[in-house]
């Protein structure tokens, strides 16, 4: 009787693994925002930007998306999540769209406006799936080894 080799079960992520691979990649994109901010200092002569201000805020939101939004498209991982050994895919385990890409950033800046409740989701959802994976159509699972 023959058996397939290649059938591999998927193990989902859990929230400490999810929670460190976020602080890897938040070091990460501070280096990103500073180079970013850096880049911006020939616009303002060297001043300090004002804080509040509406152009600078939504370009280091835009670094930010792409930050992710790039990495979770080309590959599923963020540095973080390489480092953690977790990937990111489409529930029909496609690689991820840009279209879902951004759906899941915008859902995630939610989550982490309200407490990062939308994080925590995952400990009492059934299928381990933080809210802007639940509403993104996309899911977090370990990579084998």
């Amino acid at each position: 009787m023959g058996t397939d080799k290649n059938i591999q079960i998927i193990k989902i992520c859990g929230l400490l693994r999810r929670l460190a691979a976020i602080f890897y990649d938040c070091i990460l994109l501070s280096a990103v925002l500073f180079f970013s901010t850096f880049i911006m200092m020939p616009f303002t002569q060297g001043q300090a930007i004002a804080s509040g201000n509406l152009p600078f805020s939504i370009y280091i939101f835009c670094i930010s998306c792409l930050y992710f939004t790039w990495q979770w498209t080309h590959g599923g991982q963020t540095l973080g999540m390489l480092a953690w050994k977790i990937k990111l895919k489409e529930i029909n385990s496609a690689n991820v769209s840009w279209r879902k890409a951004a759906i899941r950033f915008l859902l995630a800046i939610i989550s982490l406006v309200f407490i990062g409740a939308g994080f925590f989701w995952s400990v009492f959802d059934t299928d381990k799936l933080a809210f802007h994976d639940r509403y993104s159509g996309t899911f977090l699972f370990i990579v084998p080894d």
